[in-house]
């Protein structure tokens, strides 16, 4: 069980009460495997980083497209509460149910939408990122595609 945790390695040349279990042999085995060291893992995830201009613009457009329907299903609750208790209006429970239901199906379609519509070029695109939706699945596909063929992400 001793080295792994998710705190720090010890370093590589300490014997094995020392080094939490792990011998030279074992480390330099886990580096002349693909995958089986950290810093390759680390090194192919940062080649796919997604640039902060793009990741700025999917929370953007993330926190509105999800952001307000889901303000709007809790809003659905506060105001069937108050027409219910101050005798305004008669609402059935499963009327507000449904209501809030569907703008918190909104904000999770809203997600995706944020995701997709965002653009990955150097300018922003348009207001709505219509346009761009068709690309970004089609890159999506490929990239599902070429991980399912073993040849990881293509970029």
């Amino acid at each position: 069980m001793a080295g792994k945790g998710l705190g720090p390695q010890p370093p590589e040349g300490l014997s094995r009460c020392q080094g939490g279990g792990r011998s030279k042999a074992k480390a330099s085995q886990a580096k002349a495997t693909p995958g089986g060291s950290r810093q390759g893992a680390r090194k192919s995830a940062s080649r796919q980083v997604i640039p902060d201009a793009v990741a700025n613009r999917m929370a953007r457009r993330i926190a509105i497209a999800s952001g307000i329907p889901s303000l709007a299903g809790m809003a659905v609750f506060v105001v069937s509460y108050v027409l219910v208790s101050r005798h305004i209006l008669d609402i059935p429970p499963g009327i507000t149910l449904v209501a809030s239901g569907g703008c918190f199906l909104l904000g999770v379609v809203g997600l995706s939408y944020g995701v997709l519509s965002a653009s990955w070029e150097a300018e922003p695109g348009s207001l709505l990122g219509g346009e761009q939706i068709g690309l970004n699945i089609g890159r999506l596909r490929q990239s599902i595609r070429a991980m399912r063929s073993g040849g990881g992400p293509q970029g």
